[in-house]
């Protein structure tokens, strides 16, 4: 998953970047750096510290409180709003996080890269509670390296009253009908993904063929759709959009509070992304690493972290709190047509190449 990429023109973007510069002047800013975050987090509580690396309101935050109260620990607790960016960011500074949580392709980059330490399942037999279509991924297919957190699709969040007809093909998004009214989540991996499984192709391509068949539908579409985040969600509840190129999860929230609006996995398939809890290699918390992750695997702190995040947990003891909401819990036919985004260093570049061609 991709959370919360920035891009979207909205009226606070002049008043944003006031407050920016007045964080500037005054030394502040949005993203810790190491050395000025070590220095902030200097105080005289004497317990160990766990730094904590994770997406942007993705985590009911009492759960954090509550296990720094029963293991007698403080949680240093961060937040990054892309994959791009916590990756950039532990590279530069690799000692600053314990606990990170990467989307599927990132914790496959991770890996190959010899960056994460191997887990002691031993020490983490919450496991046990993660639905099992959840586990042993591509990339980890024996679960050293990863614990489940969060997991869901990307999909498309249409409103009923304006949609021209059936909602059901990722070429609803190319349709020029809908010029203005569709809006995409600002995300280089999440949107070529997409476009590769609409013309039919993995979503993993490295073929330059296939990739310049993906530049010449985006470059196509680019004048009449608008790129965002996390607004995105709240101009489809105001009804003030058509389609969105969305999360499960934020399209579920939406459709709470707007019910004119509904949500579909297209026909050609998508991501089932999975984001998972890894640890850093070399840590010198290893063991309150192994620990946070396994309290976060109690089916009752999955039910609050849910229902915070509108998110879906892999704790299956946590599924019966929220009936049988199909956006949260696909079918099983819906999940067939679904996989991962995995990590090829040279596809990476293409798709990054690309993407500033398009963007």
């Amino acid at each position: 998953m991709q959370k919360k990429p920035t891009g979207f023109p909205n009226k606070s973007v002049l008043f944003t970047i006031i407050l920016a510069l007045a964080a500037g002047f005054c030394g502040c800013g949005n993203k810790l750096n190491s050395s000025k975050a070590n220095d902030s987090r200097k105080t005289n509580d004497s317990r160990e510290v766990l730094r904590v690396y994770n997406f942007t309101e993705y985590i009911d935050k009492t759960t954090i409180a509550d296990f720094e109260k029963e293991f007698n620990l403080r949680v240093i607790y961060d937040e990054f709003e892309t994959n791009e960016d916590m990756y950039e960011e532990i590279v530069d500074n690799p000692k600053d996080y314990d606990v990170l949580v990467p989307s599927d392709y990132t914790i496959d980059r991770l890996i190959q890269e010899g960056r994460l330490e191997k887990l002691d399942l031993n020490k983490i037999p919450n496991i046990a509670n993660i639905a099992p279509e959840y586990l042993k991924p591509e990339y980890d297919a024996n679960n050293n390296y990863v614990v489940p957190y969060m997991a869901g699709t990307l999909g498309i969040l249409y409103n009923k009253k304006y949609a021209a007809g059936p909602i059901d093909s990722w070429t609803s998004l190319f349709d020029s009908q809908y010029k203005g009214k569709i809006l995409m989540w600002d995300s280089q991996r999440d949107v070529i993904g997409l476009t590769l499984r609409m013309l039919g192709y993995s979503m993993n391509s490295n073929n330059d063929s296939e990739l310049a068949q993906v530049k010449a539908r985006l470059a196509s579409q680019r004048s009449f759709v608008q790129y965002g985040g996390d607004e995105i969600r709240d101009i489809m509840i105001a009804d003030e959009g058509t389609l969105a190129f969305i999360f499960s999860g934020d399209a579920k929230t939406a459709i709470d509070q707007n019910p004119k609006l509904a949500y579909v996995i297209p026909k050609e398939g998508s991501n089932k992304w999975v984001d998972g809890f890894v640890i850093m290699k070399n840590t010198e918390h290893l063991e309150a690493a192994q620990n946070f992750i396994n309290f976060m695997c109690r089916p009752n702190i999955a039910i609050r972290n849910m229902t915070k995040t509108g998110y879906t947990s892999p704790v299956s003891g946590a599924w019966g709190e929220f009936g049988d909401n199909t956006i949260m819990f696909p079918t099983a036919e819906e999940l067939e047509r679904c996989g991962p985004f995995l990590y090829n260093k040279e596809a990476s570049q293409k798709y990054a190449r690309l993407w500033g061609e398009i963007r």
